[in-house]
């Protein structure tokens, strides 16, 4: 297993050490980007980390969401993409549908690169209606590492949110996840 970490504006300097893989809070809905992506961005890259970038998405205009992700995301061969699917401060959420039709944009546009969707138990099992998770689950389950509750296949466990997210991906090396995310 490998070990990563996810970041956002909130982590305005986070330690590499161990870490194989990061992945950065790019996009929020259709008008946030992170004022810190490209420090963060740097620091992953000089590293070594694998890198990837996740859009917070927002109800509605899933496809124009899509749009915005990638257009305001550095494009490189090997990084990974994601949907970050929860819940929002309004106490809303995208429906399954906008998350089916995000992901499959974001596909469409950027078809060389991996796009896996990132939620957390609770809406994998009760708002997921189509089991679409693109090209990898990233599973938020705070369980033992490795070990989230799911019957599902995943790529990606957050088993931590303390002192910041924690994750440790289904891969033999940080080539492997490379590769896998170049194919």
């Amino acid at each position: 297993m490998l070990h990563g970490i996810d970041v956002s504006s909130h982590q305005t300097d986070f330690d590499t050490d161990g870490v194989d893989f990061v992945f950065i809070k790019a996009t929020e809905g259709r008008s946030y980007v992170n004022p810190k992506l490209d420090g963060q961005v740097k620091r992953a890259r000089d590293a070594g980390c694998v890198v990837g970038f996740y859009h917070f998405l927002w109800p509605g205009d899933a496809k124009d969401q899509a749009k915005y992700f990638v257009s305001r995301t550095p494009e490189k061969a090997g990084d990974l993409l994601a949907a970050d699917w929860e819940q929002t401060g309004d106490g809303t959420w995208a429906s399954s549908k906008d998350k089916d039709r995000f992901i499959r944009e974001v596909k469409r546009l950027r078809p060389h690169h991996r796009v896996l969707l990132y939620c957390n138990r609770t809406f994998w099992r009760t708002h997921d209606t189509s089991s679409y998770a693109g090209d990898g689950l990233w599973i938020a389950d705070y369980v033992s590492k490795g070990k989230p509750r799911i019957e599902a296949p995943w790529r990606i466990h957050q088993y931590t949110d303390s002192p910041l997210d924690k994750n440790v991906a289904d891969f033999s090396s940080k080539q492997a996840m490379r590769d896998w995310a170049e194919d």
